[in-house]
């Protein structure tokens, strides 16, 4: 008998040990209720004691934690339609504020989405489309995000910053819009096109003009060198001349036997022909 009590006592000891004694993770925050009502905080990491049995300790992060939010559709002021993707990135700053109106991370999840997309919706509709594309982008997100801090702070919530993932139009209005996207771009193409094949045709009569300037400055050229060179050789052959006109007119019938004798024709001339008379006497006549 005595063993088995033994036995039993251990084991409460250990149960009430087990509920007595808990271990506080260093990013955890957590608070010590009892029956409902509030006891104490513990943002500090170790072991604790808290009274077995009617005291409860609630954990909370104390990380930053990510809300991603389903996508959802927006009008902005020029009346376009958008399918906004945006997460928010959160902290619990007051544990026992969030604990008495969210009671925990889902609850908190569900409050804040709303929030966030009633600021967003009502950010996005204070702006063209082109702002929220572009450069206006980021000033939008930080408005968001400091407007629905301001309502999310009495949960015990700081809110870090709320972004886009992306921005996409809804399915029954990209299609036309990328069809006038393709015909813009087209234009643009056939713009470029054309402005490049007057380049081509502006450098193609260029070249032709040069070219043709060059051939000209050529053949001038080439013609005023032949005109120097025939001049070159004419007093060359008025010098022979002057030295020795009947050998000069010896050296010209010469070279005229090679042109007309050797090619194969037949040439008949008289007997007393001026061509053949140094056949008959290589001598010089007086």
């Amino acid at each position: 008998m005595r063993t088995w009590a033994i036995i039993i006592v251990v084991i409460v000891a250990l149960i009430v040990l087990g509920q007595s004694v808990f271990r506080v993770d260093e990013t955890k925050q957590v608070i010590i209720t009892q029956w409902g009502e509030y006891k104490r905080t513990i943002d500090e990491p170790g072991l604790n004691v808290k009274a077995p049995f009617i005291q409860t300790a609630h954990s909370f992060e104390k990380r930053v934690l990510v809300s991603d939010a389903p996508p959802a559709e927006y009008l902005t002021l020029d009346k376009k339609r958008l399918v906004v993707d945006s997460y928010t990135r959160w902290l619990i700053v007051d544990p026992l504020q969030f604990y008495k109106t969210v009671r925990n991370e889902a609850g908190a999840i569900a409050r804040m989405d709303g929030i966030v997309f009633s600021e967003l919706r009502r950010e996005l509709s204070a702006h063209n489309f082109r702002e929220i594309i572009g450069e206006q982008r980021e000033p939008i997100m930080e408005t968001v995000a400091h407007r629905s801090g301001e309502i999310v702070g009495d949960f015990g919530i700081q809110i870090i910053d709320v972004r886009v993932k992306r921005i996409d139009l809804p399915d029954e209005v990209q299609a036309s819009v990328f069809a006038r996207m393709d015909a813009e771009r087209g234009r643009i193409a056939k713009r470029y096109r054309a402005e490049g094949e007057e380049q081509a045709r502006i450098l193609r009569a260029q070249a032709d003009k040069e070219a043709t300037i060059i051939l000209a400055e050529a053949y001038r050229e080439s013609k005023t060198l032949r005109g120097e060179g025939d001049a070159e050789a004419t007093a060359v052959y008025a010098a022979a001349f002057g030295q020795d006109p009947e050998f000069y007119s010896f050296l010209r019938t010469l070279e005229a036997y090679e042109r007309f004798l050797p090619g194969g024709n037949t040439l008949v001339l008289g007997a007393d022909s001026e061509l053949f008379r140094y056949l008959e006497s290589p001598e010089p006549q007086k």
